[in-house]
């Protein structure tokens, strides 16, 4: 038996049936039909002009996100688990821990609409329709807040959106404009004369005891304003009556909630805040989570959630409070924000 390797020769054979010629001349294979291309032959340019035809509106998005795609990435596509945040992460970049999302890092729309048509969902990649894609697409622009609830996505819309980070790739021409300034790297002998000492660094007291053992002289940190402002004082719960059989309905409907907000014990904060002891709570006031710059000036304006603020905010988040982080649409049915309303009520004792 022959040693030659098994995954070279499956390369060689691959390289010889890959070649038209060699495959002609051998007998094998066939030209590719113009069918057989196209199906391939998916991807989109920048700029858009190669775009199927087709149409989607966030509305729409929205469904069929619901049905394809919030299993792995979320009702509003904030991710699950370990899947793909898609939402979210605006002004992270520079963080240490930055959330690389469509809105905060793809820096062109072409490659998102490219990604889902070609590749998803997961396991039945190329099995939504163009009007599909561009549904899907727009919801997730709409979940980024990079366009509004009426909005339609379609080959003459593509070039209306701008991606928030469009301006932050540059092309890497280091070979052409650094490369050639280099120096040889010296990596021996590399200084003539003598080494001289020139300064020396004097610590006064037992350098292994710690910085108040010896004459340093430190300077106390300016007080920022959060430091220097007396701690306010956490508002007792606020007793609430609720309606048992409604606040069970409210459980219900809350299943739509869940995906961001935590209640009960051991709630903690996730994608949005924790919900128990919202009645009469300051909006923006839950320590340790990072809310957007309007809810926080809604609190300091007095903003309270109450029947009215809450009831309004359910209904359409974007439109109560513009600006502000909540990606969902908002509950559509009066019924159902009163449930979710009887719901909160009951975390709130």
């Amino acid at each position: 038996m022959s040693k030659f390797p098994k995954f070279l020769m499956a390369t060689a054979i691959a390289t010889l049936t890959a070649a038209p010629a060699m495959a002609e001349k051998l007998g094998l294979g066939r030209a590719a039909t113009d069918a057989e291309v196209a199906a391939w032959d998916l991807d989109v340019f920048p700029d858009g002009s190669n775009l199927p035809e087709g149409s989607g509106d966030v509305l729409t998005g929205e469904t069929v996100f619901s049905e394809n795609c919030a299993s792995c990435h979320g009702e509003f596509a904030e991710g699950v688990d370990n899947w793909p945040k898609l939402a979210g992460g605006e002004d992270s970049l520079a963080d240490e821990d930055p959330l690389k999302t469509v809105g905060s890092y793809w820096p062109y729309l072409s490659t998102t609409f490219d990604y889902v048509r070609r590749s998803m969902p997961f396991g039945s990649a190329q099995t939504l329709s163009d009007d599909d894609v561009y549904a899907i697409v727009a919801y997730i622009l709409y979940s980024n807040y990079l366009v509004e609830e009426d909005f339609t996505l379609s080959k003459e819309t593509f070039t209306d959106v701008v991606m928030p980070n469009a301006d932050g790739f540059i092309i890497d021409d280091r070979p052409e404009t650094e490369y050639g300034t280099f120096t040889e790297r010296c990596m021996s002998d590399c200084k003539s004369g003598p080494v001289e000492i020139t300064r020396n660094v004097v610590f006064k007291g037992d350098p292994n005891a710690g910085a108040d053992a010896g004459e340093v002289e430190t300077t106390a940190p300016a007080a920022t304003d959060e430091a220097a402002a007396p701690a306010a004082e956490e508002a007792a719960p606020m007793a609430v009556a609720f309606d048992a059989d409604l606040a069970a309905d409210g459980e219900r409907v809350f299943k739509k909630c869940k995906a961001c907000h935590k209640v009960g014990e051991g709630a903690k904060n996730g994608v949005g805040p924790i919900l128990n002891g919202v009645w009469g709570r300051t909006a923006g006031t839950i320590e340790g989570f990072k809310y957007s710059k309007p809810m926080m000036a809604a609190g300091e304006g007095g903003l309270v959630w109450d029947t009215e603020s809450l009831s309004g905010y359910l209904a359409n988040p974007r439109n109560y409070l513009k600006g502000n982080k909540m990606t969902f649409a908002g509950l559509k049915k009066d019924a159902d924000i009163e449930a979710v309303l009887e719901f909160l009520k009951s975390h709130s004792q």
